[in-house]
């Protein structure tokens, strides 16, 4: 019979020093005892990566692009080695790899790179042998042998991509929380942990601010269906399913009765308004080209309606891509003829998630009174089919959240198979 084949990523925090790490290498042991096949990827060793990028900054404010890529690949090797060493030590049979050595090939977008291709050839071939196969995440390498990574959370992305490639049974994502909850139980201690969550809801939580797991994982195991479990790296628990409700119209009915199924919090959040703007066609084609042309994902857009051929168009960025965004506005205002450009970076976007919503009235109006419940003015609002989100300031965030919580009842949602 053939072996089942899983691959496991273990997070930061999950191999946060060596003591975890020897964790990590047990729990593997017992995989192995049961016959499973194994390819793990691991994170760089808890807070390493944002150390060297404080390292960096003692050197410059703008370091290369490329020479950061260099840098920061460095953590996961380290990880990745010691879990090999760590396993060898139990008597497993294990190898180590970086993400160029099993050829995961990527686009020339240093820092942000898009995976373009898996060699994997490698990887089978160790497998064959007995052996566990360590994964250094979050990189790859382009054609022209230029060592890339994958963006924050990018660990995730390998793993997912590497269940592809080797066409795995299972993906499982170990963190340091029992799985997907209602919300973050740091903010809010009645958040309830999801049985089951779809692919849709995970990808809008992802992109609205869950940390849990990087958006573009989700992405591809939604195209590919692919099958995610999220568990603690700490507990031998059950966690939480991702998956495509689609393939069970029984549970596609239920879902429709689940209203909300998370809240979610941003506080990496800024808002930039265009004053006195030509309300003419075009204008606003010219701002949003040259941000898109910078690779400045642009959130929540509000432009008023104008009486007097003059309007502002507001727009929210992600903080680390702010200083760039407010240089290419104000070169923008001064080409068009618009006014000031005002920054506000004290403000946080709440959201709500669930596929339930495309079946109900009223979410949004039950989402606005709670938090005009709370006293909490409401800046932007943006929706999507299966989400509601809305930019307050950043101090009231989390009273937000607590106050969405209980409003939506999500203390006591459970979703069983």
């Amino acid at each position: 019979m053939k072996e089942r084949l899983i691959v496991q990523k273990y997070g930061g925090s999950s191999v946060a020093n060596t003591d975890r790490i020897k964790k990590v290498a047990e729990r593997i042991l017992k995989y192995k005892r049961k016959g499973r096949s194994l390819v793990v990827v691991v994170s760089a060793l808890g807070d390493t990566t944002d150390e060297l990028i404080e390292l960096s900054s003692q050197i410059t404010k703008y370091p290369s692009e490329r020479e950061m890529d260099m840098l920061l690949s460095t953590g996961e090797q380290v990880s990745s080695a010691l879990l090999a060493m760590a396993l060898h030590k139990l008597g497993i049979k294990a190898i180590s790899f970086t993400g160029a050595q099993v050829g995961i090939i990527t686009d020339s977008a240093h820092t942000r790179a898009r995976i373009l291709d898996i060699g994997a050839e490698r990887i089978k071939e160790e497998l064959k042998k007995g052996k566990v196969v360590i994964v250094a995440g979050f990189q790859g390498m382009t054609e022209k042998k230029e060592i890339t990574t994958l963006g924050r959370g990018g660990s995730d992305l390998t793993a997912v991509a590497l269940a592809k490639a080797l066409d795995a049974d299972e993906c499982e994502i170990f963190t340091d929380v029992a799985g997907i909850y209602t919300t973050d139980p740091r903010i809010e201690p009645q958040a309830s942990k999801l049985e089951r969550i779809t692919y849709d809801e995970m990808l809008e939580m992802a992109s609205l601010g869950a940390q849990v797991m990087q958006s573009r994982s989700i992405e591809l195991a939604k195209k590919f269906n692919i099958p995610l479990i999220v568990r603690s790296s700490f507990l031998y628990k059950r966690g939480t399913m991702i998956y495509n409700p689609r393939k069970n119209s029984k549970e596609a009915k239920f879902m429709e009765g689940a209203l909300v199924s998370g809240i979610t919090l941003s506080k990496n959040e800024a808002k930039l308004t265009l004053c006195d703007v030509r309300d003419k066609p075009g204008i606003a084609a010219q701002i949003f080209k040259k941000l898109s042309q910078e690779d400045i994902n642009v959130d929540m857009i509000v432009q008023n309606i104008s009486r007097t051929k003059r309007t502002d168009i507001s727009f929210t960025v992600p903080k680390s891509s702010l200083r760039k965004a407010v240089r290419i506005a104000r070169n923008s205002s001064k080409t068009i003829g618009a006014g000031d450009v005002a920054v506000d970076d004290d403000v946080a976007r709440v959201s709500i998630v669930g596929v339930g919503m495309k079946a109900h009235s009223g979410v949004a109006a039950k989402m606005f009174e709670a938090l005009a419940e709370n006293n909490i003015n409401i800046e932007m609002i943006s929706t999507s089919e299966i989400s509601v989100s809305c930019l307050i300031k950043k101090n009231l965030g989390e009273r937000a959240v607590r106050s969405l919580h209980s409003k939506f009842n999500l203390g006591h949602i459970k979703r069983s198979k």
